[in-house]
């Protein structure tokens, strides 16, 4: 088996494009889908941060 870390220093070799285009798109669906997560949950850090405010400021 050879060792990995020997190719660390060597030129980068060019990639397909079909290949290339079909990282980018999966990458922007998978920012999509986190970004609809987002939309559609809630953000507990927020969600603490606003009880704990109100809770002071009723004290």
């Amino acid at each position: 088996m050879e060792n990995p870390f020997k190719q660390i220093n060597q030129p980068l070799k060019e990639v397909p494009q079909e290949l290339k285009a079909k990282v980018m798109s999966d990458i922007a669906m998978a920012k999509l889908i986190m970004e609809l997560a987002a939309l559609f949950s809630y953000n507990i850090g927020d969600v603490i941060e606003t009880v704990i405010r109100s809770r002071k400021d009723t004290k």
